[in-house]
């Protein structure tokens, strides 16, 4: 992070799981109302684990990118004494939120794999290990929740405006995920969780294109280079104010926004799902010729009943 690249990089990452998992809760809840669970993430028809590749994949270009390909000497230690410059702080924050979900994507495919492994052997008792895999998680949005308030960089200024606002976020996608272990059969729950699991995408997403490109500069604020990287800086308090008043704005109607993209597409799979049902339940009437006939047949095949010693004639094909 850092720059406009290293926001919009991962706001692309967080918006595309969150909505794969919008999606595919819908989905699940809709085809299995009685028997929904609300999973941490969920297999691909091309590769099972094609989710968990690209978070793997991800962080690891992340960590890379922080530590050994952004640095201009393309590694982050002073090279006189191999100690963390504080110009690189903030480098090795974001690395270490890259670490924890790079972590939670591996173990949660290796807790798959042993489940099926335990399930395909006819283990006495197989387990599922989604709540762990939910644990995992929570522990990831727990350190990156960690690391943007503690974080290195600006707190005061514009920048720290948008960091505030986005672990407000972060802390909706950790509570959500601490609930999903305990409340597995809740959609709401599920819901909740991968809304803001893309909106922190999106943020991230504005985040890079409002603090990067100078014409987006709040009145009376101006970029400055500190510590090898720009910061959006304000001239007189009442200026700075201002800034953290539009980012506030900035923030409510993106919000707003957001709120019915989700909606939309929660209405347009539930109609879909609901045409699909209909469908299914739909028998088209028959001709009244056909009808009396196979009344006729029934009546015909029923005609000898057995009841005790004594054989019956029953013909009656008005019932």
């Amino acid at each position: 992070m850092g720059s406009m690249v290293g926001h919009i990089g991962p706001g692309l990452g967080f918006f595309a799981i969150g909505l794969w998992h919008l999606i595919n809760h819908i989905n699940f809840y809709f085809q299995n109302t009685t028997t929904y669970v609300s999973l941490p993430w969920f297999p691909s028809s091309f590769t099972r684990y094609l989710e968990l590749y690209l978070i793997m994949a991800g962080s690891c270009g992340s960590i890379a990118m922080e530590l050994f390909i952004g640095p201009a000497n393309h590694q982050p230690f002073d090279p006189s004494d191999w100690s963390i410059p504080s110009y690189h702080l903030h480098n090795f924050e974001h690395a270490s939120i890259s670490l924890t979900f790079l972590l939670y994507a591996v173990f949660a495919l290796l807790l798959d794999k042993y489940q099926f492994q335990a399930t395909t052997a006819k283990s006495p008792n197989p387990k599922p290990n989604t709540s762990m895999a939910l644990l995992l998680a929570a522990a990831a949005f727990s350190q990156q929740l960690l690391m943007f308030h503690l974080h290195s960089t600006d707190h005061m200024g514009v920048e720290g405006q948008y960091h505030w606002l986005l672990q407000l976020i972060i802390g909706v996608s950790l509570v959500t995920t601490i609930l999903g272990i305990e409340y597995r059969r809740s959609f709401v729950v599920g819901f909740a969780r991968s809304s803001s699991i893309m909106f922190q995408g999106v943020w991230l997403f504005v985040m890079g294109i409002m603090l990067w490109t100078p014409k987006f500069i709040p009145k009376g604020c101006f970029m400055n280079m500190e510590e090898g990287h720009l910061v959006v800086r304000c001239h007189e308090e009442e200026d700075l104010h201002r800034a953290k008043s539009l980012v506030n704005i900035e923030f409510s109607w993106y919000l707003a926004g957001f709120m019915v993209l989700v909606m939309a597409i929660y209405l347009f799979l539930s109609r879909k799902h609901s045409y699909a049902s209909l469908e299914l339940e739909y028998t088209p009437l028959q001709n009244p010729s056909d009808l009396e006939s196979q009344r006729y047949k029934v009546g015909e095949s029923q005609s000898f009943v057995v009841t005790g010693q004594e054989t019956k004639g029953v013909v009656d094909l008005e019932r």
